[in-house]
């Protein structure tokens, strides 16, 4: 017989939990954008701006997941593979935005200033999470060390 040698288990990097907290708290804003911006569209200007308000929270919700997304599914490669995979995933959200806004652009069921205030918010909320989580969060001044 052959002696097999142990395997270990890979070290999580430390920019995972963090990410992970990005995408929770994300997600909830993004849905707390949706009630309000329905609600608030709904009280203002009737269905149409209420749709449109939750459809703006859910494109800005989906885009954040996109970016999170690519960044834990790229952590576990090199160098090379991490950055192609998060520009990649940069260009794909990129080209998905300007399709989505070039078919919503003039559809009758459709508020525009209920969407783009509702985009904005979530842009806004989501950058405001990330600078939180990553306020909060305890990292080392080095990266992780290799095995």
């Amino acid at each position: 017989m052959t002696e097999s040698t142990p395997v270990t288990p890979r070290a999580v990097p430390s920019s995972v939990p963090v990410l992970r907290r990005t995408l929770a708290y994300g997600f909830a804003f993004a849905g707390a954008i949706a009630l309000v911006g329905g609600i608030l569209g709904l009280v203002v200007a009737g269905p149409t701006a209420a749709w449109s308000a939750v459809i703006g929270a859910v494109m800005s919700g989906l885009f954040l997941g996109i970016t999170a997304l690519s960044i834990l599914i790229a952590v576990r490669y090199d160098i090379v593979a991490f950055f192609a995979i998060v520009l990649g995933a940069w260009l794909l959200k990129f080209i998905a935005f300007i399709v989505v806004a070039l078919s919503l652009r003039d559809q009758s069921w459709i508020n525009p200033t209920a969407l783009f205030l509702a985009l904005i918010a979530g842009v806004i909320s989501s950058l405001v999470v990330d600078v939180v989580v990553v306020m909060k969060t305890r990292m080392p001044y080095i990266s992780d060390p290799k095995n």
